[in-house]
């Protein structure tokens, strides 16, 4: 099936006493047990609704299996420590989402887990992994400075040394990115963004083989982070208009990008479409589009970032992204406040950087509310 027909179609729960076309919600946190090989409980990750929703992201992302969770932090945590413990090593983007960053700056030593943080790039990669390396953690494109990496190079690295390689792939979704086709083991998103896609919910899922999500599913087990049937079906029910918000979000980041970078005011534009980025030809040979994240850096003898935020008018400065309505931060504010102002400097998250997330409005407007902004 094209990719529309499996976001309406694949996982639903059919109910045949009322013929209903929607999946159900199961309110129940008590199921039967009699006659039952695999006892369904909320925090098993087994109820009817988690998985009606995961059966429509395996579809998507053609993936054997996969958990749900209660968040993309909860997702990526128990996705890592599935495969990592005490002693052993992981390999990390310095690119990472500033959560991720953080997960593993704050909890890792406590853990005993030794961790490196390398650049967004397959070689620095594969400089970092030692004898103990038991995970690589990537994401492409990263956030927020929109890096790529080659992932098929990635996957081939880990396999070659036994390593078990997790990618966060909610920047590019399933719409524009599988890299479990690409030799990735587990795919991670943060449902928050655009599998939700509308800024009313808080999710999570990891999708793999049945071997790897058998593991992810017996530390989440113990772990706790769960989504209850309410939320799932929420969740489904966006599921169901993925494709379509995806493709306009993409179309007019692609034109949104086009426009900055041949403005006076930007100084810099990261976005994989524009054939100048630095990751554009392996972006092509690894996406079916190229999302619909971007972030600029502002001239700043020409306007000071907090003016310009001030100034918009459409484009609502939030955190999060990926829903229907644009959204734009300070990742030096929001996402990567937690880590050093040093830090972030070596990374190239500068506090004149902006990350826009591209709604599904006319593409027209949003122009025109950047340029006033800019020209105010």
């Amino acid at each position: 099936m094209h990719k529309e027909t499996v976001c309406i179609h694949s996982g639903s729960y059919h109910d045949e006493q009322t013929g209903g076309v929607n999946t159900p919600i199961f309110t129940s946190s008590s199921f039967g047990y009699i006659d039952c090989d695999d006892i369904a409980y909320p925090r098993y990750f087994n109820t009817p609704n988690q998985q009606a929703v995961v059966q429509k992201l395996c579809a998507l992302e053609e993936a054997g299996d996969g958990v749900l969770f209660s968040s993309g932090m909860a997702a990526i945590s128990s996705s890592v420590l599935a495969f990592a413990g005490a002693g052993d090593h992981v390999v990390m983007l310095a690119e990472l989402y500033g959560g991720t960053h953080g997960f593993a700056t704050e909890m890792f030593d406590h853990l005993g887990i030794a961790y490196s943080f390398a650049a967004t790039s397959a070689e620095a990669v594969a400089e970092a992994i030692t004898s103990d390396t038991k995970v690589i953690v990537i994401e492409s494109p990263t956030n927020p400075l929109l890096g790529i990496i080659d992932i098929r190079r990635v996957a081939q690295i880990g396999k070659e040394n036994g390593i078990v390689t997790i990618i966060d792939n909610t920047f590019a979704t399933p719409l524009n990115q599988r890299p479990l086709n690409l030799g990735i083991d587990v795919v991670v998103h943060s449902g928050t963004k655009y599998l939700g896609g509308h800024s009313d919910l808080c999710c999570g899922v990891a999708l793999s083989s049945g071997q790897h999500a058998k593991k992810i599913r017996g530390i989440a087990r113990s772990l706790g982070g769960s989504l209850n049937a309410a939320s799932c079906y929420l969740l489904e029910r966006s599921l169901k208009t993925l494709a379509l918000r995806v493709e306009r979000q993409t179309d007019h980041a692609a034109r949104i990008a086009a426009w900055l970078a041949d403005h006076e005011a930007i100084s810099r534009v990261y976005y994989p479409g524009l054939p100048e980025s630095d990751g554009h030809a392996i972006a092509r040979s690894q996406m079916r589009g190229f999302g619909a994240m971007l972030s600029f850096e502002l001239n700043e003898e020409a306007i000071a970032p907090d003016d310009f935020v001030r100034r918009l008018k459409l484009i609502y400065p939030a955190v999060s992204l990926g829903g229907v309505e644009s959204l734009i931060c300070s990742p030096a504010q929001t996402s990567h406040a937690g880590i050093g102002q040093q830090e972030r400097r070596r990374i190239g998250i500068r506090d004149n950087l902006l990350r826009l997330s591209v709604g599904i409005e006319h593409a027209d407007d949003l122009i025109a509310d950047i340029g006033q902004a800019l020209g105010a």
